[in-house]
């Protein structure tokens, strides 16, 4: 099944979330190379897809796991929130319609 990964950054991250983004994309390269990723990406904390010095205000990530357990234990080992990127992460099911 489906789901979605909804995070929030902390106030001020970029620096964080820059040191911290390798490991984190490594991961989700590994979702996506297992044919398990539907997308990802951040939100710019400005309506710019270069933020630049604001930042990011969080993340999306939508993609397969087994279960909604093994989809919240994959998201807790994320490096951004070991880094403290993340404020708070949602994660929950989600029925893709289109495309």
């Amino acid at each position: 099944m489906l789901y979605a990964i909804i995070a929030t950054d902390v106030a001020n991250s970029l620096e964080t979330r820059l040191a911290a983004r390798p490991a984190h994309l490594e991961r989700l390269q590994q979702l996506n190379a297992q044919g398990r990723m539907v997308l990802a990406g951040p939100h710019p904390a400005i309506d710019s897809n270069d933020p630049g010095a604001a930042g990011f205000s969080g993340s999306l990530i939508v993609a397969e796991f087994e279960s909604l357990t093994i989809a919240q234990a994959w998201a807790e080992a994320d490096p951004f929130v070991a880094a403290g990127v993340y404020a708070s992460v949602i994660v929950k099911p989600f029925k893709q319609v289109l495309p």
